[in-house]
């Protein structure tokens, strides 16, 4: 066994850049020396030993001058020294000084200090060596009589050590430990004997609980834990013993320690599904989730109950808990919240709905109360999505809903605002009943909206709905308030010549520029600064738009007008009142041409918005029944098609959602019986406790390929070629932030090759966690070394070192190997996310980083090339499938990942077929990646050219 393989408790940092001292001058301290010398000697020495130096001739020294030292500090470097230093022959004998150090531990058994007998009795629990133990045993024995706790804890640990590697030396343990436990008072000292019993002797340990089974509830937390653990691993190997247990689980979960009930409500979980189980379970985990402060535990506990809720049977029962879930939104956490509220919208049912509802609307009323936080906007955009997802799962609850988040399209916050005026545009289409309804509540906060872009869809909405002539009136009126006095160039110039002299008078001092809460500028001075100018004050919102040059507005404000004016028409028979109606609706747009072709706006109107309210005047003026059709009824039929497109698409997510979670069962189906199944087979039942051991060791079994043995060999890189005097190749294993190198090192010499070492050094954020020790290679022998690096951040990083080694007998310098260099993969960090269209459009404007890769493949067909690329690249694709299928001869995609540490990444593909080259030709176009680290756009740009690299051999 090499060094770096032997079992090791002790860990200490060392400053690498100290001298090692010399054996003699060591001697010398230790043997000279006073206390503070020899303490500083002996630490000199542990270091030594642990960095690979033998160090024989200081073992009798240590013996003779420090172990009868009874300094404290010394004897704790002492414990560490032995359990340490080789206590054995090359031949495997027993060192015949190490009778003497047993005899000084035997002393410090019966020392009158709790300190030093606990320590070494923690020590003894190290101790691989039964010639070493067999004189011990009965100073071990008697400790567990001593008056002080920490002496008899640690003496149960040791004996429990000592039965476990050498069960000769005490054969009666078990025994010897449940006499202790029946009379121990002391709650750790009950928990590292029962513990014992759970894997020496799990008989005896049942025989324990079941005299104290009542009186549980007022054990301490350490053993209510072990006790927990010791009904779980019960259960789970002898199912009949769970109607013994289940009502002391069913007690555990009153617990008033919070990791106790958590155990407790897993392990209930896992040993029954009756509901009573699954909602005492469930209710317990709620209790955590809102009385545990921190948020990774609140985090935690609701995957827990996510995981409930997975299981068909279960979901059912969760159901009747949506209110109490929801009490969890009283946690701050935007994280939290999220989950919360996913959660709750998938339990919630027709049962539930009207609750949900009024607790979500009470939620939207306070985040308008509170201060304003920088998540409060996030949070109310969460609500308005969770009520829009009810109110389409659940068409009643939309009348209920509408008007008080038709409040917050006068919000400052746009992205709430905008999520709201979807839902409106969502329902007034879908619920004919509620359009009444809707335009009256539009019509009344239309004046209040402060965001352009919530103003043009406002304007959309009211121009397709209103279909009375009250209401077609009540929208011009509206109209005419927002834009204000026209003509509106003469209006502001006359504004401007009556009010711009007094203004000039009393502006004095540094002029500053503030933006009002309607989006436009305002002129503030040290002395104007207490109260704004009255041009700034009247102007109302639609024509502040136009004065800052956004004429986009005002093309939706022709097609608006364009709409309801061909609706008037149709509605009122009177030929004049239809004309001076279709009048006004020209002048308004004519104005607005005029005022953009004026020098008065920020930025002059574009030749686009021109072109649009150009059309609409020609459409009014002629007024045929063609342009009838498109304005009054395709519009809307292509917001039909949209919306029943995305519906569609909800449905086919949700069924294949519910298709995973609902496990089938064929008819010819082998009937499993528990009682009936080898102990071996119950693959389906694992062990909890076993599982989390293993994920927290990162050794859990990861589902590999159709073929393991491909998918391992995949990751093998050959570092040396086959004629090199020494062969290497290494086994590349990631598991999340590790990376594990094993090593495989041949001697294709004849010769014995000695301290034959691997040197790795690292480019990018990769660290190296520890050198690997130099072995000695007999002729053709071979060996693995095993490396372990660290992972910060995504971005390609390389691997590069080389193997140096003497050989044995020659008197030439170090031979040296270089190694190819190994490139780490991206991709094993990288995994597919999901992302809603306005997420990745902020994050598409925020990231700074950009790379674009050109499209060099030979590959035909566009949708086969984006397939490849998702494939290559780990990506999600965010554009419905429904826009990428057709064939058009071009295709645009958005694609968006996350790494494990929390990284994102957006990529767009733009790819054609330029079919004037002919069926044959090879697919062009561009791919932009976007992230927020340079190194991450880097790399992701440099796996897709590679992956097109390989398509094109």
């Amino acid at each position: 066994m090499t060094a770096a393989e032997n079992v090791c408790y002790t860990l200490i940092n060392v400053p690498m850049d100290s001298e090692p001292p010399s054996e003699i001058s060591l001697k010398n301290d230790l043997e000279k020396g006073d206390v503070k010398s020899k303490t500083e000697a002996l630490k000199k020495v542990i270091i030594m030993i642990l960095n690979g130096e033998k160090l024989p001739g200081l073992l009798m020294t240590i013996i003779r001058f420090v172990l009868p030292l009874q300094d404290h500090t010394i004897k704790k470097l002492l414990l560490v020294f032995w359990e340490i230093v080789p206590k054995t022959t090359p031949d495997g004998r027993l060192l015949h000084e190490m009778i003497l150090v047993c005899d000084a531990y035997r002393k410090d058994l019966q020392h009158p200090n709790e300190f030093i007998r606990g320590s070494t009795l923690r020590f003894l629990c190290k101790l691989k060596e039964a010639e070493l133990l067999e004189p011990l045993m009965p100073a071990i024995r008697a400790c567990l009589e001593h008056r002080h706790s920490y002496v008899r804890r640690n003496a149960v640990l040791a004996i429990y050590t000592i039965y476990r590697n050498f069960e000769h030396l005490i054969p009666d343990a078990p025994e010897l430990i449940h006499d202790f436990l029946v009379n121990e008072k002391d709650a750790s000292c009950k928990r590292n004997a029962f513990m014992m019993l759970i894997h020496a002797d799990q008989d005896r340990a049942l025989d324990y609980l079941s005299t104290c089974i009542d009186q549980v509830q007022t054990f301490g937390d350490i053993l209510q834990l072990v006790i927990v653990e010791l009904i779980y691993k019960v259960c789970h190997a002898n199912p009949s013993e769970r109607a013994r247990f289940i009502r002391c689980i069913y007690n555990l979960l009153q617990s008033s320690s919070p990791a106790v009930k958590y155990e407790a409500a897993g392990t209930l979980v896992t040993l029954s599904s009756a509901p009573t189980a699954i909602k005492a379970a469930a209710q317990c985990y709620i209790d955590l989730i809102i009385k545990e402060s921190d948020n990774n535990v609140k985090l935690i506990v609701l995957d827990r109950l996510i995981e409930l809720k997975e299981h068909p049977a279960h979901e059912r029962v969760l159901q009747d808990l949506v209110m109490d879930i929801l009490r969890v939104l009283s946690t701050p956490d935007l994280e939290v919240r999220k989950k919360t509220l996913q959660l709750a919208l998938d339990l919630v049912s027709s049962r539930n709905v009207e609750e949900l509802v009024i607790v979500l609307k009470k939620e939207v009323i306070k985040t308008n109360n509170v201060s304003e936080h920088e998540d409060t906007d996030k949070y109310r955009q969460l609500l308005v999505r969770t009520l829009h997802s009810c109110s389409v799962r659940f068409p009643d609850m939309a009348a209920n809903v509408i008007p008080v988040l038709m409040e917050f399209l006068s919000d400052s916050n746009e992205a709430a605002a905008a999520d709201v005026l979807e839902f409106v545009r969502e329902a007034i289409q879908r619920f004919d009943n509620l359009r009444m309804l809707i335009v009256e509540k539009m019509l009344e906060v239309f004046h209040a909206i402060k965001s352009v872009k919530i103003y043009r869809g406002a304007l959309w909405i009211l121009g397709e709905y209103c279909s009375t002539k009250e209401d077609i009136q009540s929208v011009m009126t509206e109209v005419r308030r927002s834009l204000g006095e026209i003509p509106i160039v003469e209006s502001e110039i006359k504004k401007e010549a009556g009010e711009l002299k007094p203004e000039e008078e009393i502006t004095v001092g540094p002029v500053q520029k503030l933006v009002t809460e309607m989006g436009t500028y305002a002129t503030q001075s040290a002395l104007s600064s207490s109260r704004p100018t009255k041009k700034e004050e009247d102007r109302p919102p639609l024509r502040g738009f136009l004065l800052d040059g956004d004429f986009f507005v005002a093309a939706s404000l022709a097609t608006t007008l364009t709409k309801i004016a061909l609706r008037y028409v149709a509605l009122v028979p009177e030929k004049k009142k239809q004309n001076s109606f279709v009048a006004e609706a020209m002048l308004l747009m004519a104005t607005i041409l005029h005022l953009g072709k004026s020098s008065l706006p920020k930025k002059p109107i574009t030749d686009d918005d021109v072109d649009r309210i150009s059309l609409c005047l020609k459409v009014l003026s002629e007024c045929s029944p063609l342009m009838n059709d498109i304005f009054n009824k395709e519009c809307r039929q292509s917001l039909s098609h949209m919306l029943s497109a995305k519906l569609e698409e909800e449905k086919l997510s949700q069924k294949k959602e519910s298709e995973k979670r609902n496990v089938t069962v064929q008819p010819d189906d082998p009937i499993s019986f528990m009682q009936l199944t080898a102990k071996n087979e119950m693959n389906c039942k694992e062990d909890q406790f076993q599982l989390s051991l293993l994920a927290a060791m990162g050794n859990t079994q990861r589902k590999e390929a159709a073929d393991p043995l491909a998918s391992k060999l995949n990751k093998v890189t050959q570092l040396t070629g086959f004629s090199d005097p020494v062969y290497a190749e290494a086994y590349v294993h990631v598991n999340q932030y590790d990376i594990v190198l094993d090593v495989l090192v041949v001697n294709q010499t004849s010769d014995t090759l000695q301290n034959c070492t691997l040197e790795l050094a690292t480019l990018g954020d990769l660290k190296l966690v520890e050198k690997p020790s130099p072995l000695t290679l007999a002729p053709h022998d071979f060996a693995n070394i095993k490396a372990n690096v660290k992972v910060a951040s995504t971005e390609n990083g390389i691997i590069f070192g080389n193997i140096v080694y003497d050989v044995s007998g020659a008197a030439s310098d170090r031979n040296c190997v270089v190694l190819s260099d190994i490139h780490i993969d991206i991709m094993d960090y990288i995994q597919p996310a999901t992302c809603t269209d306005a997420e990745f459009r902020q994050m598409w404007a925020e990231f700074e980083w950009e790379n674009k890769v050109t499209v060099n493949t030979n590959m035909i067909d566009l949708n086969d090339y984006l397939q490849h690329i998702l494939k290559s690249t780990n990506m999600k694709c965010l554009t419905p499938e429904k826009a990428l299928s057709g064939y058009c001869g071009f295709m645009a995609a958005n694609l968006y990942a996350r790494s494990i540490f929390g990284e994102d990444a957006l990529a767009n593909v733009s790819i054609e077929k330029p079919i004037h080259q002919g069926p044959d030709a090879a697919v062009t176009g561009h791919i932009r990646i976007r992230a927020k680290s340079q190194g991450m756009a880097l790399s992701l740009g440099d796996k897709i050219n590679l992956s097109q690299k390989k398509t094109s051999i």
